[in-house]
């Protein structure tokens, strides 16, 4: 029987956890520019491959998840942020979000926290700039033991791992490196934090490395829906 992409996807992530001797990565599927109705047939058919579990969906920019959040209201889809987040956007993001996977300095932290009810902590992840690449967002290796101290202690957050975007260098060995380090950067990071669980890294060109190099979250777009524009490899 043929199976689609969703499906070939999930058996790719259990092989290469497999292989790694560790539990199946979690899947975030990546939207961009996808519609509502797009997500909402991906949240059906993720329904019927996984039963009882939760379809978690990746979006770029505030503004553009806002009304899809909305739109699916009550489809029980875990809502993920992933792009870059201003600070003034923070409130509507701290509404909105399940997770933010890209707090990299105190300040947004600061933001977040005042935004979000306590008795709903959200979900964060600190994004790191693993390779130093200039321009990009993201804290430096360094920064992390001082920023995760900053998430722990605000109540309204909780603190959940690390997330990185290494360059999609052409040799795969340089990936693998930056993987490795990411890698021993959570190590360290969850003697401070055990509940700090989470490595998300890894897209549609690489998530089988990312996993052998202990990925637990991997988010993937244009292997789901195929590419939406050049250059597009979530």
């Amino acid at each position: 029987m043929a199976t689609g992409p969703l499906e070939r996807v999930l058996e790719s992530i259990e092989n290469a956890s497999r292989a790694a001797a560790r539990p199946a990565a979690r899947l975030v599927a990546v939207g961009k520019t996808r519609e509502a109705g797009e997500i909402a047939a991906l949240a059906a058919e993720w329904a019927a491959l996984r039963p009882g579990s939760t379809l978690a969906f990746c979006e770029n920019y505030v503004q553009e998840a806002a009304p899809k959040v909305a739109a699916l209201e009550g489809s029980g889809i875990e809502w993920h942020l992933v792009g870059h987040l201003q600070s003034n956007k923070a409130a509507q993001a701290a509404a909105t979000f399940d997770w933010v996977q890209s707090v990299d300095r105190p300040r947004l932290v600061r933001a977040l926290a005042a935004a979000r009810d306590p008795e709903r902590p959200l979900n964060v992840l600190i994004q790191v700039n693993v390779e130093g690449e200039a321009g990009k967002h993201g804290c430096a290796p360094g920064e992390v033991p001082d920023l995760a101290a900053a998430i722990a202690a605000e109540p309204a957050l909780a603190l959940r791992g690390l997330m990185a975007i290494p360059e999609p260098h052409p040799d795969f060995a340089r990936r693998r490196d930056a993987f490795a380090a990411m890698r021993a950067l959570h190590a360290r990071l969850r003697e401070a934090h055990p509940g700090a669980g989470t490595l998300s890294m890894g897209m549609s060109a690489d998530y089988e490395l990312a996993i052998v190099e202990g990925a637990t979250m991997v988010r993937i777009g244009t292997a789901l829906f195929g590419p939406r524009s050049t250059g597009d490899s979530t």
